[in-house]
C-alpha cells in the first residue's frame, strides 16, 4: 500500500483535434500545472490523443470515409513520439499520468484500439489497456480490445485501476479490477457522446449517466472516483462539421460531459469541471477500508463457491512468427565399399 492521502487532478481539457503532438504538448503543459499545485496524480480523457470520433456517430458510414482517414492518420502509436513526450513530462514532474489515446495497430494499416495508459511518476507504462468493446457507433472506428489490461497497479500512492468509458457498464470487467484490491479508479469519458438527433427531453444525459455508473462502482469496490470527460472546442466543432448546419446543430445540441470526483460511498468530493481546466480533489485512502466492513464483495460478502470467475489477461495478437536460421548440415561422405 502507498501513501494514504495525495491530491488528485482531473484535466477537463480539450486536445488540440487531430493535432496529437500539439496535444501531447498540451498535455504536458497541464501536468506540468497540476504538479506545480500539489497533484501525484493527472488523469487526461478517452481518446485525449488525437481527440474524440464524434463523426462516427453524425455521419452515415458511407459519408465518413473521408473522417476516418484523418483520424486514422492523426492515431498513435503506442511507443511513438507523442507518447514519450507524455512519459518524458510525468518523469520529469514526478507524477502519475493516465491518458487515453487513439491507439494504431502495428500489424494492420487502418486498425484502432480505442486505449489508456496510467504512466508512473519516473515515466514507466504500468497499465496498457485497449477497450473491451467498442460502445456503439464506436464500432465503425475502433477494434475489440483484449483482458491484458485489465490490472490494478500498486504504487506508492495507492492501487489505481482504470476503464475506458461504456466499460464501466460492465459488471465482469469492474470486478475485475475490485478483486485486485483496486483503491482509486479512473473512469474516462468523450465530451459529448450523441445517441440521437437531440430533443427538449429525448437527449442521452451523459453527465448524468457517468455519475450512475462511477458512483456505482465506488459504492461497490468501496474506493475513490475520478471520473474525466473530455471538452470539445470549436477547432473540433469545425472539423467534424464541415459547414454543414444540420450537424453542427446535433453538436451544439448534445450536453456535454463533466469531470467529477467521488469517495468510496459514491458521494462527490473535490470539484465538478464543466468549463475547460483543471479539477482537484484530496484522495484519503484510509476511507476505503470501514465500508469495506458493511460489503466487501471480494472477500467475506460473496459466495465463490457458487460463484466462479475467470479473467484470460492474455495479450492477444494476429500471427505469431517463429524465424529460424537455416543451418547448413555437411554430410559426411562415406567411402564406398571395397569389393
Amino acid at each position: 500500500m502507498g501513501n494514504m492521502n495525495f491530491k488528485a487532478a482531473g484535466a477537463h481539457i480539450a486536445p488540440v483535434y487531430l493535432d496529437p503532438l500539439a496535444s501531447a504538448e498540451k498535455a504536458c503543459s497541464v501536468i506540468a500545472e497540476a504538479a506545480r499545485n500539489g497533484a501525484a496524480l493527472v488523469v487526461f480523457s478517452e481518446s485525449f490523443l488525437p481527440g474524440f470520433p464524434i463523426w462516427a456517430a453524425l455521419y452515415p458510414p458511407i459519408r465518413s470515409h473521408e473522417h476516418f482517414k484523418r483520424f486514422l492518420n492523426a492515431s498513435v502509436y503506442a511507443d511513438g513520439p507523442e507518447m514519450e513526450r507524455v512519459r518524458k513530462a510525468a518523469s520529469d514532474n514526478g507524477v502519475f499520468v493516465s491518458i487515453g489515446f487513439s491507439e494504431r495497430n502495428p500489424a494492420s494499416v487502418a486498425g484502432l484500439w480505442n486505449s489508456n495508459v496510467l504512466i508512473s511518476d519516473t515515466g514507466e507504462i504500468l497499465i496498457h489497456h485497449r477497450k473491451l468493446v467498442a460502445t456503439f457507433f464506436e464500432k465503425l472506428v475502433w477494434d475489440p480490445g483484449d483482458g491484458a489490461g485489465l490490472v490494478v497497479a500498486d504504487t506508492r500512492i495507492g492501487r489505481i485501476g482504470g476503464l475506458i468509458c461504456g466499460e464501466n457498464t460492465n459488471p465482469l470487467a469492474r470486478y475485475s479490477l475490485m478483486a485486485q484490491a483496486e483503491q482509486v479508479h479512473l473512469s474516462s469519458y468523450p465530451p459529448i457522446w450523441p445517441t440521437r438527433v437531440p430533443t427538449e427531453s429525448d437527449n442521452y444525459d451523459n453527465r448524468a449517466a457517468n455519475r450512475i455508473r462511477a458512483a456505482a462502482h465506488c459504492f461497490e469496490a468501496k474506493c475513490f472516483g475520478i471520473v474525466v470527460a473530455g471538452r470539445f472546442d470549436e477547432k473540433a466543432r469545425q472539423s467534424i462539421a464541415l459547414d454543414d448546419p444540420a450537424i453542427a446543430a446535433i453538436i451544439d445540441a448534445s450536453p456535454r460531459a463533466s469531470s467529477f470526483f467521488l469517495g468510496p460511498t459514491g458521494t462527490q468530493i473535490g470539484d465538478e469541471m464543466i468549463d475547460e481546466g483543471i479539477g482537484y480533489a484530496f484522495i484519503d485512502l484510509d476511507e476505503c477500508v470501514e465500508p469495506k466492513r458493511f460489503h466487501d464483495v471480494v472477500a467475506g460478502y460473496n459466495r465463490f463457491d457458487i460463484f466462479d470467475v475467470t479473467v484470460n489477461r492474455t495479450r492477444r495478437n494476429p500471427i505469431r512468427f517463429q524465424d529460424r536460421r537455416e543451418e547448413h548440415v555437411t554430410r559426411l561422405e562415406v567411402p564406398a565399399l571395397q569389393e
